[in-house]
């Protein structure tokens, strides 16, 4: 009897995408069901520079059985409350765009309506102040949880600043112990069935490694959805402009701060994420608008330390494919697509990926419909962050540079007008939206014009008792935290018992 599943999967490309997905399906998927193996060459360069991540890690590294401390020692990796931009509604304006919720839902009305309404009648007060996680943030704290002291993470949540080749090469361990195949070498050719689809691939050495099922995480190049399969790219380049960036790491000299800093700069921006060992820095730039000396000289003229490598530089296109899966092969990282690094989505599109071809696994068969499904899913989630991205870019006030310029004059895509414009208006948004949309728009001036109506029963007195209500027990808790190296040292200090 001829058996219809999956027996063997190949991943191209190791790297962050081919680890995840490697050690996703040797967790997930029943044992002995199939044989994976994943191709990588020391000889090839992983891009390694994204070390800042968004809270659906820890769901991830959670599934996967993988402890926390142990996750904090291997990588090198901080805690992340959320995003500190500087400049980007204004130069000499900042705001905080944390992780969860601002104040509390009550009676079925969004805080931020409250927030407005208070705004209305004369109350100054910034929308971070009635967030926990802003607030501890910009304060270097964070709450430390023990076995013996938990901590409720109910208004708000946490990621991480993590080396982003530690953890793919933890998570290689984390793999090979549960049957993954690691075979080391440079693809040179694929072969195709008669109906295209794939049937192996040939290394230098001349090794033949056939599949079933090929997942393709070789990175910009993507050895076989592009060059093999001759999948189109979405070019999305005239909403999102810059196209280079330049990263360095330096020492880490000053105290941990549980944030990611996106500085605006006249062309791009600029990056500054926290570790253990190093900071990591980059200068996101348009080249149409700025040159890469110009760029690495405001790179290495603003870092907090002394550099501790020679700056690297990279060359992108943000877009995605027209689709993420066809035939017999998958798209997983930056072969399936790229959207700028502003909001660190890069390891969660990965993540979106892997989890969908789990949910959607095929057989020998593959069905159009599961195919199908997986490239809608897919498309949807990169349209959503492309759209939130642009919005930082397109709401920005600055008016000092050609670029600046561009972003605020550019059209945008239909769905997103109609989003900001409904926001404008009355302050709601879409909830598929990714994002906390009203941390952004309300903190690069996009400030609505009128608040939720249900809220004109309260009177100023009642809404300003309220308001001040949720200021106090924001600060009470952030009081009572500790500092987020508390936090780190503790969690290491467990690997080491």
């Amino acid at each position: 009897m001829i058996s219809n599943h999956i027996e063997n999967i190949v991943i191209v490309g190791g790297g962050t995408a081919g680890w995840m997905t490697a050690a996703a399906m040797a967790n997930r998927l029943p044992r002995n069901l199939c044989k994976i193996t994943l191709i990588e060459s020391d000889a090839i360069g992983t891009v390694g520079v994204g070390e800042s991540t968004i809270p659906h890690i820890r769901q991830f590294n959670e599934t996967l059985g993988i402890a926390e401390s142990e996750f904090l020692l291997k990588t090198h990796a901080t805690v992340k409350l959320g995003i500190k931009f500087n400049d980007w509604g204004a130069l000499g304006e900042c705001y905080f765009h944390p992780f969860g919720e601002h104040g509390e839902l009550t009676q079925g009305i969004d805080f931020h309506q409250y927030w407005l309404k208070a705004k209305s009648m004369g109350e100054d007060f910034r929308l971070e102040q009635y967030s926990i996680a802003a607030m501890a943030a910009l304060s270097g704290k964070f709450p430390l949880s023990t076995p013996n002291k938990p901590t409720a993470f109910k208004d708000y949540t946490y990621s991480y600043h993590i080396d982003a080749n530690a953890y793919a090469k933890f998570l290689r361990d984390y793999a090979a112990k549960r049957g993954v195949k690691r075979v080391e070498g440079k693809v040179i050719k694929v072969k195709q069935h008669l109906n295209e689809a794939i049937e192996s691939v040939v290394l230098e050495n001349g090794e033949i490694i056939s599949g079933d099922l090929f997942i393709d995480c070789s990175g910009f190049r993507a050895l076989l959805m592009a060059q093999t399969l001759k999948v189109p790219y979405l070019d999305w380049s005239h909403w999102l402009p810059t196209d280079s960036a330049v990263a360095v790491p330096c020492e880490n000299n000053i105290s941990l701060q549980p944030y990611t800093q996106a500085t605006a700069r006249i062309a791009g921006w600029q990056w500054q994420i926290p570790l253990q060992h190093r900071i990591g820095n980059g200068h996101v730039f348009s080249s149409q608008f700025m040159s890469e000396q110009q760029a690495t000289d405001i790179l290495l003229q603003s870092l907090p330390g002394k550099p501790t490598a020679e700056p690297k530089v990279l060359r992108f296109k943000a877009g995605r494919r027209q689709y993420s899966w066809q035939k017999n092969c998958i798209a997983i990282g930056l072969s399936s697509g790229f959207l700028e690094p502003l909001e660190s989505t890069s390891i969660y599109l990965i993540q979106q990926g892997v989890n969908k071809l789990l949910e959607l696994f095929p057989d020998k068969h593959f069905h159009q419909a599961l195919t199908n499904e997986y490239n809608a899913s897919m498309s949807d989630q990169y349209e959503l962050i492309r759209n939130f991205i642009i919005l930082h870019f397109h709401a920005s006030k600055r008016s000092d540079s050609d670029f600046w310029n561009y972003c605020r004059n550019m059209p945008i895509p239909e769905d997103l007008s109609y989003l900001i414009a409904l926001f404008a208006e009355s302050g709601r948004i879409d909830l598929r939206q990714f994002g906390v949309w009203p941390a952004v728009c309300i903190g690069q001036n996009i400030v609505p014009q009128n608040y939720d109506a249900r809220l004109d029963v309260m009177t100023h007195k009642q809404l300003s008792e309220f308001m001040a209500a949720h200021r106090k027990k924001v600060q009470s808790l952030v009081d009572s935290f500790p500092m987020a190296e508390e936090f780190i040292t503790a969690s290491l200090r467990q690997v080491a018992l």
